[in-house]
């Protein structure tokens, strides 16, 4: 409990304090009065105000008045808290840390405190299972919490630069002059072969296959990634949540790839396999591999409260894609017929005018097509406004449900604090 405000009086009890439970309770808090009914208090006797004998000490004979020398504006929430039977709000101009301070100098209870939590947006922090072994339990720590020690925060920020030198690699690998054959290649080029006409719109391999030194980087950023995936699958409490956290899925899926092309690579090398579906699967591959910049957001507060942004609004989402279907729809085939007329038009059916009709509503305007007659620009020119509308509409609750999350995580972090 905290210090009390001011010194006992030492009086002895009944000397003018009220003691009924109908009589008038005076309640000064650093030079503002407040009076309520002893019944009132006597509603939480387990609390400093509810206590005669706990309040007793800051009890005022000359005045005959409790005396309290806090703050006053937070107050006036703890006396609404007796008269409303246990209703707690926080004045917005008492911030938050000061007013758990206050909570705690009146006693209010644990309950009372996960209430305002809660109401505050982060709620109450619910103890996360450790591993039973000691080393175990230094291993989740270790890869899990980062801010349980500078260890942790060391292989943290070892994660977070294994990652950038992934992603790095995975898009400089495919610049021309890193290609086989292309000009930074020292290799001489020769005319490539009948069978290789199939290949032309795939990315090409690696220069030096298992040797190139970008197979050699990813090498080694898959040991950390798939060290560091097996450390925490050892190591954590349960295995069941442990699969069904998303986060741990990304970093399977983020270490798969590689080897389904190494085997590929390999088979390739022995002569199994059709070229054909070879280079397939590594043109997936290489797709999923994108997906590696999502391990950033175990570390990213910044990308969590993203992703439980658009995981909030699932529905206002749904909705912009459902309105912008009907507008696509219905623009597109409003253009289709008002440009039926010209013969140059290039709104030759509706489906080859959805194309139109998504970049015109999403303002985007490649101008790769555009009306020409006068039906058809006043078609485009209410596509245009009517696109501007309907994204609109749905923006600002996916803002407030942005704004309520990073709010959210800003209050965590100081409710922590106390």
């Amino acid at each position: 409990p905290s210090p009390p405000s001011i010194p006992p009086t030492g009086g002895p009890p009944g000397m003018g304090e009220p003691v009924g439970c109908c009589e008038r309770v005076a309640i000064n808090v650093a030079g503002r009065r407040f009076e309520t009914l002893g019944r009132t208090l006597l509603r939480f006797p387990d609390t400093l105000l509810g206590d005669p004998r706990r309040r007793r000490r800051y009890f005022d004979p000359q005045r005959r008045e409790y005396f309290f020398d806090r703050h006053r504006g937070a107050f006036g929430a703890v006396l609404y808290y007796y008269q409303s039977g246990g209703r707690l709000r926080r004045p917005p101009d008492v911030p938050l840390d000061v007013f758990l301070e206050e909570l705690r100098f009146y006693q209010l209870g644990a309950e009372a405190e996960g209430r305002l939590r809660e109401a505050e947006g982060f709620g109450v922090e619910v103890a996360q299972p450790l591993p039973g072994g000691r080393l175990r339990r230094r291993a989740w720590l270790l890869c899990e919490h980062p801010e349980s020690s500078p260890a942790a925060r060391a292989v943290a920020l070892l994660s977070v630069l294994v990652i950038l030198v992934s992603i790095v690699v995975f898009c400089l690998e495919t610049l021309p002059q890193f290609r086989a054959g292309g000009e930074g290649s020292a290799q001489p080029q020769t005319p490539p072969p009948i069978s290789a006409n199939v290949n032309a719109s795939s990315p090409p391999s690696p220069r030096g296959g298992l040797t190139d030194p970008f197979f050699v980087v990813e090498t080694i950023c898959i040991c950390w990634f798939s060290l560091e995936l097996l450390v925490r699958l050892l190591a954590s409490p349960s295995k069941t949540a442990f699969f069904r956290n998303a986060m741990n899925l990304i970093d399977l899926i983020a270490i798969a790839p590689y080897f389904v092309a190494l085997g590929t690579e390999l088979a390739q090398q022995r002569g199994v396999g059709q070229p054909a579906m070879s280079l397939a699967i590594l043109r997936v591959i290489r797709l999923v591999r994108v997906f590696r910049v999502f391990k950033l957001s175990r570390h990213s507060t910044g990308l969590q409260i993203l992703g439980q942004t658009l995981r909030a609004s699932m529905r206002e989402l749904g909705l912009l894609i459902f309105f912008l279907l009907i507008g696509v729809v219905l623009f597109s085939s409003a253009v289709y017929f008002a440009e039926a007329e010209d013969a140059a038009t290039s709104f030759t059916s509706i489906p080859q005018a959805f194309w139109w009709a998504v970049v015109t509503m999403t303002t985007v305007g490649y101008g790769d097509m555009a009306p020409v007659t006068v039906g058809g620009k006043l078609v485009g020119s209410l596509c245009a406004i009517a696109g501007v509308l309907t994204i609109s509409l749905p923006v600002p609750v996916i803002v407030s449900n942005f704004s309520y999350f990073y709010r959210r995580e800003l209050r965590g972090e100081e409710g922590g604090e106390y």
